[in-house]
């Protein structure tokens, strides 16, 4: 997939691993994703998690006849991070015609979790 000009490329994110079942992205702790403090934004966490879930249900459906959009997310944050790198790791809870469900875990280097979504992702005909 094509990140130019989005928030995926700001944020430096790339993708390691997508198929229907399983998505993997990663992106680093840095200057572009702290908060003031100098910690990873939790926002920064759920764009990494939203991301991972919408190339994962574009994954499920024919891009020529739908379009999927993010409907809702939450995200606990569970563990602080400055530096290095977090990766996403989104699996689907219920892949349905209208609707589809992630679960996300963002993970560091050494797997610790650092932030858990659920995602509802919405598709919608083209027209």
């Amino acid at each position: 997939m094509d990140f130019k000009n989005t928030l995926m490329e700001t944020l430096e994110m790339e993708t390691v691993e997508a198929t229907p079942d399983r998505v993997v992205m990663t992106m680093p702790v840095h200057s572009k994703t702290h908060q003031p403090m100098g910690f990873l934004h939790g926002g920064a966490s759920v764009a990494l998690a939203e991301s991972a879930a919408s190339i994962g249900s574009y994954l499920n459906v024919d891009p020529d006849q739908y379009q999927v959009f993010g409907i809702e997310i939450n995200a606990n944050h569970i563990k602080s991070k400055r530096s290095g790198y977090v990766k996403g790791i989104a699996t689907p809870l219920h892949i349905g015609k209208r609707t589809m469900v992630w679960e996300v875990k963002i993970v560091d280097e050494d797997d610790a979790l650092i932030s858990i979504s659920r995602c509802t992702i919405g598709v919608i005909e083209k027209k």
